[in-house]
């Protein structure tokens, strides 16, 4: 068996054959059972790989789980459109560089989707593209964050700027 060292992707995991601990019946039942999630969990205990894998099942990815549990419960594989933005991509030193990184993300989605950025806000872009997609898919949009605490983690030591990462 090979041993996903520091694979974070579960579809790279599943295809390229990879030793996976199925949790998929936990996701399942988050996914059934409520609506919004905060996990909390330390770092390095596999947040990254486990919104990965919810992204895959909201996408459809039915061919991926295929042999895990989750397969026995779900029968529908419905796909809705996943806005997954990833706060680990680059090093915090000042509110712009967070800002800069959400506004690119953002921008990504707001091309994908062919949306118009009315509200030039970061918080009134993001409103409106999880309006927009949901209006023009007809589905529920889906939102992960991922390493939401990395901004927060770097400005230790400097309460200022944490205050304004929060």
């Amino acid at each position: 068996m090979k041993y996903p060292i520091g694979i974070q992707n579960f579809e790279k995991i599943r295809k390229e054959g990879y030793g996976y601990v199925d949790k998929t019946a936990h996701i399942y039942n988050l996914v059934k059972s409520g609506t919004y999630y905060f996990l909390s969990r330390p770092r390095r205990f596999g947040k990254s790989l486990l919104l990965s894998t919810i992204e895959s099942y909201f996408k459809g990815q039915k061919h991926l789980f295929e042999g895990l549990a989750i397969e026995q419960f779900e029968t529908e594989w419905k796909e809705y459109p996943v806005l997954h933005f990833d706060l680990n991509a680059k090093k915090f030193d000042t509110l712009e560089d967070l800002y800069d990184l959400v506004g690119r993300q953002l921008e990504r989605y707001e091309l994908q989707y062919d949306t118009v950025a009315v509200d030039q806000s970061l918080d009134g872009r993001f409103y409106n593209l999880i309006m927009a997609v949901a209006e023009k898919t007809g589905k529920k949009t889906v939102v992960l964050v991922d390493e939401y605490d990395k901004p927060l983690l770097q400005a230790i030591g400097n309460p200022d700027l944490q205050n304004a990462y929060r």
